[in-house]
Formats: C-alpha cells, structure tokens, sequence
C-alpha cells in the first residue's frame, strides 16, 4: 500500500487525468449504446411466469403494458354520458391520440355507425353509477423507453379537459416511469450537500471537505455508468443504477473521510504533506480495502440464490463499492498531494507542529463516555439491547406482497387515477388475475368453457370474463377480477384458493393445465421463493463476513459478536421500515405514499447491503482495539482506548451516511426510499447504539475471552494484517487515555503503566 500510494502521490496528475478519462471514456460509451435495464423480476418456473410467456407468445397484443386516462364527474355534476363531457373528453382523447409515440387511444366513446354525428358508447368502459370512465392509450414504445417529456405532454394534454365538475388523472406504467425523474438526481445533489457540510464543519477547510465528495463523485459516476453498459452483457434490475449510487456515495465518501482524517493526523504532527499522505494510505487505506471487501462479498452472496435480476444488481452495487475503493486509495492520494497543507484549516496551519511523528490523543466527549461504558458496561448493554428489541419488533409482522400505484403519494396523478378506478369499478379493478389454460382435445376445451360459471360463484371474486382461445387454438384466457384490492391479503388468499382448490377441482378428470397470473400472483410468487432461499443467503453471508474477521482479528469472539449485531442492525432497520411503509407511520405526511405490504426483494437486498455496512464500522473500531490489545494485551485498555479513538470518525461517517441515505427518501420513487429509510436507521442503530455501547459493553463484560483462538487453528490461519501500525516504520507513540482508578484501588491509572510489568493483565 505505502508504494502505491507513493506512485500516486510523485504521479499525482497522471492518476487524476487518468481517472478523468476513464469517467469520461466509460460515460460516453454508456450514452452512444444507451441503457438496457430490466423491468421484469419475474422467477422462471412459477405459474405467474408461465402465464407471462404464454400471453407473450399466443396474445401478443394483450402481454404489453398499456396506460390509462380516467376522468370522473363530481356528484350532482351529471354524469360521464352527459353530452358536454362526451364532448370535451372525446376532443381530448383525439389530442392525445394524435400525439408523437402514441400508437392508439381507446376510450367509451365512439361514433355510432348506425345513426351518423351521434355517439356510441362502451358501457364497459363507464361505472355502473355513470360517474367514472376510462380510457387506455397505447404508445409505440415499452414503458421503459418512453422519453419523459413525451409522456408529460401526453399527462397535460389529458388532464387540460378538467374542469371544476370534471377530474381528469392517468395511470400506468409509461406515467409512473416518467413520474418523478427528475427528483431521483434532485436527491443525489442533496445528499452530496448535506454530506459536504458534515466534513467542513468536521474539518474546518474547505479542501479537505471537498476531497471526500470528489473522490466519491468520480468513483461512483464512472461505476454508474459502467452499469449502464454492464445491463447489455447480463440481466440488470432497473432500480440498480440508483441503488448502486445510494450505496456507493455512501460508503465512498465515509472512506475517503477515514483516509483523509489519518493524512491530517499526520500533517499535525509535524510530517511533510507527501509522508503524511503515503502513511495513511498505508494505514487506513488497509482498512478501506478490507471494509470494502467485506461489502462487496456481502453483496456477491446474493448470486446464491440464482435469480437473474438479483444476479446484476449484485454485480453492478459490487462495481460501485470497488471503484470507490480504488478511487479512494489512488486517486484520493494524488489529490491530498495537490492540495498540500490546505488539508488543515488556516488555524490549524498557523499552529506549531508537533516534535515528532506522534497521535494526538482523544480528548472530550470521546474519552468521557469511553470511561462510562467501561465504568457501567452492564446497564449501558441492556439499555442498548432492549432499544435494538423494540425497535425490532414490528419485523415479526413483516408482510412481503405487492406495492403498487395505489402506494404512490397522495399528490401523483398515478395514485389519483388508481382511486379513481377502484372507487368506480371496485379495488380489484386495478389488479386482475390473469388464467390461462393450455388446452388439449375437446374435454379440455369443455372444461374451460364451463371455468368462468364456476369462478363467478367462487369467494372472493367481483367479475369473470369469457373464455377467449387464441389463434392456435391450444390456449385459452380469462380475467378474473377480485373483490378487494391487488395488495390486499385477501387477494393472495384468493391465489392461493384457486391454485390448490378451484382450478384442480375444475380440470379433474382432464389433462387440462390452468395457471394463475397477474399482479398479485406475481409478487407472491416471487415471495414464496425469496422466503425459502432465505435461509441459505444469510448463512452464506454470514458465514462469510465470520471468516473475514477470524483471518483479520485471530478470534472466535470477534467474528460471532459481528454477526449477531449484524442480525440485530438488520432485524431493527427492517422494523423501522415495516412501521413506516406497512404500517404507514408518517408515510403519508412523509409523501411516501400509502401504507402496503414490502416488496419481496427488498429483504435480500438491504440484508446483502447492511451486512456489508455494518462491518465497515466493525473493522474500524475493532481494528484499533485489535492495535491495542496485541500492544498491552489489556482487553480493558484495548476497549477503551479503541472507542475513545474512532468513535468521533465513525460518528462523523454515519453522520454523512445518513444525510446521502435519507437524501433518497425524495428520490420519487417508493422502492428507493425504502432502501435509503431502512440504510439510514441502520446506519444511525450500527453507529450510535451497536458499536459505540452495546459491543464495547460485551466486550469489557467479556474480558480477555474477546482475543481468544486455539492454538492449533491459529497456526493453521493464514495472517493478514488490516491496518499497520502507525506510523510505518516507528513504534507508535499516543499520548496516555487515563483509566479510571477502582474505588480503593491502587491500580495505576495510566495505559502503559497498566501493561507495565507487575501491572493487572487480561487475556492469556
């Protein structure tokens, strides 16, 4: 590490011009092949995927998504049928379907062949109280593609027809992608901000603050728009661009803060500025590439579970994580060189250096309440873990299903039009079931005819559609809508009663195939499969991370404290979010959107995600306890010096983490603030409550039994170091963190004194 960053420092305009064109390069290459990300997290092999390339294959005009215009008339205002509405919504569905990409608009009204400048209309289209009607517009493109200001200028183009007796709202996949976007950037540039103010007020220079973002900025754009090149080569989520720059901003600029706080230690004491940058790339800059390391196999573990989709958001948020790790070991340095001693504050330059290359010690807040967890390390503990416990408690309540338009906020026309059609048609309007039948002879044919009698009179279901055979002749569908809504439990009950009860019953003595699709059946299928690869995903996580730590710290306890405080930051992040989304505490005030259940991927992210996190504090903090311990091999020392050491960074980090997470909740997009809600609780639970309370109370509660390994698995242990001693080359020399006396006791009070010979010891 010290040559590498002794390369970049003497060649400190090649790296950052190197690192120049390699943003620029990969960016402009992204945007000549354009983006191809994947809208579809179906699971091969569940009905809800049959369904889906049957109607694919033999419906083709029904598999593509479509939007819709609803418009409804206030009571006592007439109804839709009323001439002055036909008119002023039949001039507006032209509008609209004369429209550049707008392929068709099909709406109720028509003109009526039979009697020429008269109206028909499609009472299927109109509620059955004449107060609501719809319209679907089809485009030239897939929703994915359709360009933003295309569709908001079909949106104002509708909703133009709405007058004070008139709403007009519209709803569908083409107007949700376009919805928003503009915020999702808006939320990036707040987080960066946030973040800049969090290290100028931490460092005092504005150099030193911006050094973090910059580092940051040029790693994850460059990673962002490699996963825009990564989406042609394999299958990638659509949310994982901002997903990955989420994460990465995250863990980037925390990582450069660690680096640039060890080069400013150095500077103090008195180190010329290119020494001081190459000893803290070669001592935190161990740490960073550890940490991130840990990160990336977090995120790796989900390829386990062999799901397409989860497959490129993995590999594309494991890109991120690793440009900003190498943009902060390389190109972090040759900025630090660039700006010489402006990485201090004026005051800060003005002061005399320090004789000799030496830590300043922790003063304030951080040694005081290192002394109390160590004074109280049993009280301080229980209070931590019974704060972890309620807070984790809504998770047993954890639901996973469909999230829909119905959960956008209260303001999008998306969520207008979705009300409007259930309060008009009934809230299984917006989510059909989808049945398909593969047919084989005439029983088979008999059989499904004879289905929609059968489903009508089935619990649970509002309305049946015939039959209708595609061309071949082998396949045949029906839309079934339900009683309540598609995010509704009874709607899964409803899935789950026609698969195992209905259908079966209906095809017996047959051969005939029914399978179950749509929405709900969906995002049911996807949970089922997600909940029973669970398991496996955590072990191998888990287990993982385990290793990691027992190669970097030679302990058993070690690793086994990490990864219960990991199940516990994670199992207390998700009961925030089951409390704000399911349960709607403040989604609404919030603009999040309507309280529903969690999407089924979610769980297997954020724990990828957070695992890999809440090592990173776990390697910073314990790494200097680790220093300690092997100097004095006073676990109480070691505790107490450790956290009186790195809490303010790590507190300053989880700071920033926080600010660029919650920054996400703006983003628009209800997925994305799930992800920067439940980071940002994380974050604040791992940081504030896990590793500067609950882990040092067990392990001051835990004594010598913290460093504890055989001896026959530590000969066969191959040794890494995370972090080299500071500084390189000479033994360390911090200045005493005063012990506090027992009552009575003539115990010394100072930290070589207690590891002096004759001096108390723990440990073996």
């Amino acid at each position: 590490m010290a040559a590498l960053a002794r390369w970049c420092l003497r060649r400190r305009f090649v790296v950052i011009a190197l690192w120049l064109a390699a943003f620029a390069g990969v960016s402009v290459a992204a945007a000549v092949t354009g983006s191809a990300y994947s809208h579809d997290y179906g699971i091969p092999g569940t009905d809800s995927a049959r369904v889906s390339a049957l109607m694919a294959r033999e419906f083709p005009g029904r598999a593509g998504d479509s939007d819709t215009i609803v418009w409804q008339t206030a009571p006592g205002a007439g109804t839709v049928r009323a001439v002055d509405v036909r008119q002023r919504m039949a001039a507006a569905l032209e509008r609209v379907g004369e429209l550049p990409g707008v392929v068709s608009v099909t709406g109720p009204y028509h003109p009526d062949e039979t009697a020429p400048g008269e109206t028909a209309m499609d009472t299927s289209r109109i509620s059955a109280d004449g107060h609501t009607a719809y319209a679907t517009v089809v485009f030239d493109k897939p929703a994915s593609e359709l360009g933003a200001a295309q569709v908001r200028e079909v949106v104002r183009t509708a909703r133009a027809a709405a007058t004070d007796g008139l709403r007009v709202e519209m709803g569908g996949a083409g107007i949700g992608a376009a919805q928003g976007t503009g915020s999702a950037h808006l939320s990036e540039a707040i987080g960066v901000a946030a973040a800049a103010v969090v290290l100028l007020l931490a460092f005092g220079s504005l150099a030193a603050a911006l050094l973090p973002i910059a580092t940051a900025v040029v790693g994850v754009g460059t990673a962002y728009a490699g996963v825009g090149l990564l989406g042609h080569a394999m299958t990638v989520a659509d949310f994982a661009p901002m997903l990955g720059t989420l994460i990465g901003l995250g863990v980037g600029i925390d990582y450069a803060l660690f680096i640039v706080t060890r080069h400013r230690q150095g500077l103090l004491a008195g180190l010329p500025v290119e020494e001081a940058a190459r000893r803290a790339v070669a001592t935190s800059g161990r740490a960073v590439i550890f940490a991130g390391a840990t990160v990336c196999v977090a995120l790796l573990g989900m390829l386990v579970l062999r799901l397409d989709f989860l497959n490129g958001v993995a590999v594309a948020s494991a890109l991120t994580v690793l440009l900003t790790v190498a943009a902060s070991v390389t190109l972090l340095p040759a900025l630090l060189g660039l700006i010489g001693t402006r990485a201090l504050s004026r005051r800060q330059r003005r002061r005399p250096a320090a004789r000799g290359p030496r830590r300043r010690a922790p003063r304030g807040f951080a040694v005081r309440w290192s002394a109390l967890v160590e004074r109280r390390p049993k009280l301080l503990g229980a209070l931590a873990a019974v704060l972890m416990l309620v807070l984790a408690l809504p998770t047993l309540s954890l639901r996973l299903g469909t999230s829909d338009q119905g959960n956008d906020p209260a303001s999008a026309t998306t969520r207008r039009a979705y009300d409007l059609l259930a309060d008009g048609f009934g809230p299984g309007f917006n989510g059909p079931l989808t049945l398909v039948g593969r047919i084989d002879g005439a029983a088979d044919r008999l059989a499904f005819g004879k289905l929609p009698e059968t489903l009508r009179g089935t619990e649970g279901v509002a309305s049946v559609s015939r039959a209708e055979p595609s061309t071949s002749g082998d396949t045949a569908v029906i839309t079934v809508v339900p009683t309540t809504a598609p995010q509704s439990r009874a709607t899964s009950d409803l899935v789950a009663r026609l698969r195992h009860q209905v259908l079966p019953k209906a095809a017996e003595s047959t051969s005939l195939e029914v399978y179950v699709g749509g929405l709900t059946a969906g995002y049911d299928d996807f949970a089922t499969v997600i909940v029973g690869k669970l398991p496996l995903f955590v072990g191998v996580v888990v287990g993982l991370g385990g290793v990691l730590l027992l190669l970097a710290f030679r302990s058993i306890g070690i690793p086994v404290k990490a990864a219960v405080m990991n199940v516990t930051a994670v199992a207390a992040s998700f009961g925030v979010v089951v409390a704000v989304f399911q349960w709607g505490w403040g989604s609404e005030p919030l603009n999040l959107g309507r309280a529903g259940p969690i999407e089924p991927f979610l769980p297997v992210i954020m724990i990828a995600v957070l695992f890999g996190l809440s090592m990173d504090y776990q390697v910073f903090l314990v790494s200097r306890m680790y220093e300690e311990w092997r100097q004095t091999r006073d676990n109480r020392v070691a505790v107490r010096v450790g956290l009186a050491e790195t809490s303010r960074v790590i507190n300053s980090a989880a700071v920033i983490m926080i600010a660029v997470f919650s920054a996400f909740v703006l983003s628009g997009d209800r997925i994305i603030a799930m992800f920067g809600i439940g980071l940002a609780a994380a974050v604040a639970l791992d940081a504030f409550v896990l590793r500067t309370l609950l882990v040092p109370a067990l392990m001051h509660l835990l004594g010598g039994a913290n460093w504890w390994l055989p001896r026959r698995l530590d000969r066969l242990l191959p040794r890494i170091s995370i972090e080299a001693p500071w500084p390189a080359g000479s033994p360390p020399e911090p200045s005493p963190v005063p012990l506090p006396r027992p009552s009575g006791s003539t115990a010394p009070t100072d930290r070589h004194a207690a590891a002096a010979p004759g001096g108390r010891r723990e440990g073996p």
